[in-house]
């Protein structure tokens, strides 16, 4: 049995591209992602928010791909911006990242993160069936 997500009609539609809820069936194997900023491998932070954002997802999805998982398989992600200018380039790229797939998710505007060069950072929770 696949993810369900969870849009019920007593609640206004997503604003964009996600889900209000993704329920995984019994069973399921589950991974959580810790937060992936635009960082490569030698730990340099790219150059402006949408090198970082696009970079922060390479590095989530390569973590998913790892663990024998795919952006289909995402239940949950969050989204750190620093920037609310930065609204529109996060959702088109996340989009264009997750490939059609919607899982719940939560974007926030903060005032900094870890680093100060910091734009952006992503986690998720994915599950899967067992094998």
């Amino acid at each position: 049995m696949p993810l369900q997500t969870l849009n019920p009609l007593g609640v206004a539609p997503p604003f964009s591209l996600y889900s209000h809820a993704v329920l995984a069936p019994e069973r399921y194997r589950w991974l959580y992602i810790s937060g992936q900023v635009g960082c490569d491998r030698d730990g340099k932070i790219a150059s402006g928010f949408e090198a970082q954002a696009k970079l922060a997802w390479t590095n989530l999805i390569t973590i998913l791909e790892g663990a024998g998982f795919g952006v289909q398989d995402l239940v949950k992600i969050g989204l750190l911006l620093t920037r609310r200018e930065d609204v529109a380039a996060t959702r088109r790229i996340r989009d264009e990242m997750l490939k059609g797939a919607a899982p719940a998710s939560t974007l926030m505007i903060i005032s900094g993160l870890a680093g100060p060069d910091m734009l952006f950072e992503v986690e998720g929770v994915a599950a899967r069936a067992a094998t």
